[in-house]
């Protein structure tokens, strides 16, 4: 009998050190079956960052790089400018990327790096307990805000696909959720739109994935995909933000 399915060669065997219930894992899945799909293992770096995915490296089986907190974008660059003939990606979350590197990720879709972005939108920061994030939704509770986020002291939450969007440089930018098969699939279709664009050296490329944290949500893993589709879609709107192919 043949097999239907099976893993993906990009990624290794190695058990991963994510939280039950946590949908990195699926995150990470995608970009392996996309790589192997396009064929690129061969010449693929990614670029992992500080957080929860830190040891990502472990996962797959092409190589990797580690930056410093934030500056996965930058590293990102050099490698590409470098090497165009390498298909680039980061892999990173909400303090990653929205919080300490923020400027980063902005001036580099600015200038158009012909890189790829995962970014992995949970609303707070797993990996050091669960504390507001620039994501945090407004009334979310979280561990630094106990009786939820006040947008009065704190500002609102910053809705990266929508800034990426706004910027006149062309790009792919997209979101996504890791919450049902039907957005699953969704996302393995933007994960492979973006990286397909690098390869034809068109644009940069950044797709958002709203995930879950049941343990710094505290909630159970099937209660976290539940709370995911009703509050987060409803603030967080999943589609195509930009694409070079309608600019």
């Amino acid at each position: 009998m043949g097999k239907t399915f099976q893993k993906p060669e990009a990624l290794s065997d190695a058990i991963t050190h994510y939280c039950p219930g946590c949908t990195h894992g699926v995150a990470h899945r995608l970009v392996a079956e996309v790589i192997d799909e396009l064929g690129i293992r061969g010449r693929t770096v990614g670029i992992g960052p500080v957080g929860c995915a830190v040891m990502m490296y472990n996962y797959f089986t092409f190589d990797f790089q580690e930056a410093a907190h934030g500056r996965a974008p930058a590293m990102a660059t050099g490698a590409k400018r470098v090497r165009p003939d390498l298909i680039v990606f980061t892999y990173q979350g909400d303090g990653d990327l929205a919080s300490i590197g923020l400027s980063e990720i902005v001036h580099a879709a600015n200038r158009g790096e012909k890189f790829t972005t995962i970014f992995i939108n949970n609303a707070v920061y797993g990996m050091t307990g669960g504390q507001m994030a620039p994501t945090t939704m407004p009334d979310q509770r979280t561990t630094t805000s106990p009786f939820g986020r006040k947008v009065a002291d704190v500002g609102m939450p910053i809705k990266m696909a929508e800034m990426l969007t706004s910027l006149e440089t062309p790009g792919y930018i997209a979101r996504q959720a890791l919450i049902k098969p039907k957005y699953i699939n969704r996302a393995k279709k933007a994960i492979k739109k973006a990286f397909t664009y690098q390869i034809e050296n068109r644009c940069f490329g950044l797709v958002e994935l709203i995930s879950t944290c049941p343990t710094n949500w505290g909630m159970t893993p099937v209660d976290a995909l539940k709370w995911a589709e009703e509050k987060m879609l409803h603030y967080y709107k999943l589609g195509e933000f930009k694409n070079p192919d309608e600019d």
